[in-house]
């Protein structure tokens, strides 16, 4: 028989390895296989459902007959108005539902859509470090050059702007933005939002700002579309997987002048259809519930936020406790090399699984990150294996 030849993968895929977690969760299904009762405090995966009465709206939409058939690819006009109500109640920020709103499968395919949308090879986008990683994958995989702008502790993990304009930005055509940041949980400063704007019209870069985190331990949701005249300049992904416990259902959007919502329809009409009507009619439940829902969640978290706490001080790390989001940012103690150490030898020898910082880019080395999606029983029972963990160490 003759060997079978090889076929080459696109050059495209050339530098992108499997995404961190998806490696990472093989790992863990491996030693809780053997049993290891590893608890994962790594995915920031909501673990509670959504409001009753969305599962309800799903449960009636679905059992009926005309509703399964393939749907418009802007995303149901139902749809469509609910969102532009939330954002206008939550951020004040008024949408046109037919032209300013373009329903997801999930905010995550948003960011690929951006990039396919306006980057051609030879173009490059400013990607935050430390940031979430498929901004750099997507930018990639556009065929462009993703080109990293530090975030740091000592500038309160905002972009250096004096360093930006001092660096060649002719090739620049986006800037991927993320605040309430992650993994760092900060919220954006006083007049952060009115810069980025201003940096992106004075070297006509579209500002991409990513926004899943808003409303999980803040009590003041913002949205950068809010600042005067972004939308000519920025666009905005958000999400109900996180405010909503929906990350399943992959539900997301991307809101900013026609134009913008224009664009990327051209690639995304080529890429999928409409989401399944029943899932985008529970959306609308899920964004007509009141602020008792949202109260409710983030109390759990908090509970949640105060145990992790207690694990990080027992590990002797340091931490803001002004952070917003579902996770914990914080600095690994000087006995470990960095992030990965602490994180290879908690798994290895408590059976418990923090995230290194370093996953999200060179600046997040010193660095862990804590989810706050796990019961309240479960982060006790981590603390308790992080503690005997801690006794085991040398003096």
């Amino acid at each position: 028989m003759r060997p079978i030849k090889m076929i080459q993968t696109a050059k495209r895929l050339s530098g992108i390895g499997e995404y961190y977690f998806s490696q990472k969760l093989r790992e863990i299904d491996a030693l809780n296989a053997g049993g290891a009762d590893v608890i994962n405090l790594g995915i920031g995966s909501p673990d509670g459902a959504p409001h009753a009465s969305v599962i309800a709206a799903l449960q009636d939409a679905a059992a009926r007959p005309d509703v399964h058939a393939y749907q418009s690819y802007k995303g149901a006009a139902a749809l469509r108005g609910a969102l532009a109500a939330w954002y206008g109640r939550c951020y004040g920020v008024p949408l046109d539902p037919a032209t300013e709103i373009l329903p997801l499968i999930g905010s995550k395919e948003g960011i690929l859509h951006l990039c396919m949308t306006y980057l051609d090879p030879g173009d490059e986008a400013l990607v935050p470090n430390p940031g979430y990683p498929t901004y750099r994958s997507a930018v990639t995989l556009a065929g462009a050059r993703a080109v990293d702008y530090p975030l740091r502790a000592e500038n309160g993990w905002e972009p250096d702007f004096e360093a930006l304009e001092a660096s060649d930005l002719s090739r620049v055509k986006l800037m991927w933005v993320n605040y309430p940041h992650m993994p760092t949980g900060t919220l954006p400063s006083r007049g952060l939002f009115e810069k980025l704007i201003a940096f992106g019209r004075k070297h006509h870069i579209l500002i991409c700002h990513d926004n899943p985190y808003s409303f999980i331990l803040n009590d003041h949701p913002q949205s950068i579309l809010a600042v005067p005249g972004a939308r000519e300049v920025a666009v905005e992904l958000n999400s109900l997987s996180k405010s909503h416990n929906m990350a399943g259902w992959r539900i997301g959007v991307l809101c900013g002048a026609k134009e913008r919502i224009d664009d990327v329809l051209r690639f995304k009409s080529n890429m999928d259809s409409g989401m399944l009507l029943p899932v985008q009619l529970a959306a609308v439940a899920a964004l007509d519930l009141d602020s008792s829902w949202q109260e409710s969640l983030n109390a759990t978290y908090r509970a949640r936020r105060a145990l992790v706490y207690a694990i990080l001080d027992a590990l002797g790390c340091t931490y803001d406790p002004a952070q917003a989001g579902l996770f914990v940012w914080a600095a690994v103690p000087d006995r470990w090399a960095d992030g990965f150490a602490l994180s290879d030898a908690l798994l290895q020898e408590a059976r418990v699984f923090l995230t290194p910082g370093g996953i999200f880019g060179t600046e997040g080395q010193g660095y862990i990150r804590v989810s706050l999606c796990a019961s309240e029983a479960r982060l006790r029972a981590a603390a308790d294996r992080v503690h005997s963990f801690i006794q085991k160490q040398p003096a």
